[in-house]
């Protein structure tokens, strides 16, 4: 046996997060937009190669679920090495816009269900 799991990693997550099982902060829902900051922080601690792979992947904003797709962790894996480089300052979170609370358009809506039915 190779020692990995099915999805051939060597490390288990919970080793990845230093056994914490929670984040420290409740900033990383799945569609909140991280981001690197640039240029990365000079008293910062060396950072896990996993810390890495996530700047890498945040030099452009990306959403906390499709980080975690791109690194085949698990959502509350990713959130906690998020909040560790958020605490080292060395990314930058912004919460999703909140849709405007108005009541939506009925007449647009039941036109668009008409059209549908018609196909």
């Amino acid at each position: 046996m190779g020692g990995g799991d099915s999805a051939g990693r060597l490390v288990r997550p919970f080793t990845l997060t230093g056994g914490r099982t929670r984040p420290s902060r409740a900033d990383f829902t799945l569609i909140a937009t991280v981001t690197a900051v640039d240029p990365q922080p000079d008293a910062a601690a060396r950072c896990q190669p996993e810390h890495t792979r996530i700047l890498r992947l945040c030099a452009e904003p990306v959403a906390v679920a499709e980080l975690a797709a791109r690194l085949d962790l698990p959502v509350s894996v990713v959130a906690i090495l998020l909040c560790d480089l958020l605490e080292a300052g060395r990314i930058t979170v912004r919460p999703p816009r909140l849709v405007s609370r108005t009541a939506p358009d009925l007449d647009l809506l039941k036109k668009v269900r008409d059209g549908l039915g018609r196909l």
